[in-house]
């Protein structure tokens, strides 16, 4: 009788739980009386005993596995991201298991942070208007880019990252970085950006009204290369929401949990993050969660 008083609090636990009670005691008791006793049918519990066990059902695999991909994702991953992982890995689990496997793993995502807006917009130089008008989606890469520019602070002082994504894949086509917030650092992001393309005509590049994109040489570099320039309303930064955003992940997941004792240092980790961990190994929420890298691939194959 000790066991059935202990089989009883299963009584609060799902199915599954109490199935597992019988198969423990089924030679002890009859399975009849246990299955009384855990109110679960009898076809109910041989369809469990029968059902078939894959390695991929397994919690110790699935956990194993939730530990590497945690780590490959530098431990930014939510369990969005994580159950999007590991079916890409054809491991089918539910959101909810996902989240109860990663808190009994004590797997927890970086926190997020607010972050402040870094260009000068006071000044007289001509403003675009904005024609890209919030619609940050394009059917293919290079037809819409979007650039900004962002502050990262080290002990040698502030090191400024100007970038240049596509809003097709959300890939981050070209970055500059530099110790001054200059035009030249949002053109080196530009033309960077240009070399991978063979034909800019009518490309669509947009940013906010910073003095940077406002600027003589700036304009230059679109007008040399056929490119339609596109401009924020003032003090809106939804209008460059897709730019704003990668900079907050940027911070997220790298940033804020960094202490750089000099730029060089900085400049290294934010390459690293940049072209080797957010272009071609992280899951992007926007691309159904694959990666930039293999969207911007997958649709100029097609």
């Amino acid at each position: 009788m000790r066991h059935f008083k202990k089989g009883y609090s299963l009584l609060r636990e799902r199915p599954e739980e109490r199935f597992k009670f019988i198969e423990k005691e089924r030679h002890h008791y009859d399975v009849v009386l246990l299955c009384e006793c855990m109110q679960v049918s009898r076809s109910g519990y041989y369809a469990w005993k029968n059902r078939p066990v894959e390695p991929e059902c397994n919690d110790t695999f699935i956990k194993e596995r939730m530990n590497a991909i945690f780590l490959l994702s530098r431990c930014c991953y939510g369990f969005r991201r994580m159950q999007k992982a590991l079916k890409n890995e054809g491991i089918d689990c539910n959101h909810k298991k996902v989240s109860r496997l990663m808190k009994e793993l004590k797997l927890f995502p970086k926190v997020k942070r607010k972050f402040k807006a870094t260009t000068n917009s006071n000044h007289k130089l001509p403003i675009e208007p904005n024609r890209l008008e919030r619609k940050f989606f394009a059917i293919k890469p290079n037809i819409a880019w979007v650039g900004d520019i962002t502050y990262i602070w080290t002990e040698q002082g502030w090191l400024y990252l100007a970038t240049v994504i596509d809003l097709c894949s959300r890939k981050v086509k070209g970055w500059a970085m530099g110790e001054r917030i200059t035009a030249d650092l949002a053109v080196s992001a530009l033309e960077m950006a240009l070399k991978q393309v063979d034909c800019s005509k009518a490309l669509l590049f947009h940013s906010d009204r910073g003095v940077q994109y406002a600027s003589h040489a700036f304009k230059e570099v679109i007008k040399n290369n056929g490119m339609v320039h596109s401009m924020s309303r003032k003090a809106d930064c939804w209008d460059n929401a897709v730019a704003e955003s990668f900079f907050g992940t940027l911070k997220q997941e790298l940033v804020y949990h960094c202490k750089f004792k000099t730029r060089d240092e900085a400049k290294l980790a934010i390459f690293d993050y940049i072209e080797v961990f957010y272009n071609r190994i992280r899951l992007h929420s926007t691309l159904d969660y694959q990666t930039p890298d293999s969207v911007e691939r997958a649709v100029l194959a097609a």
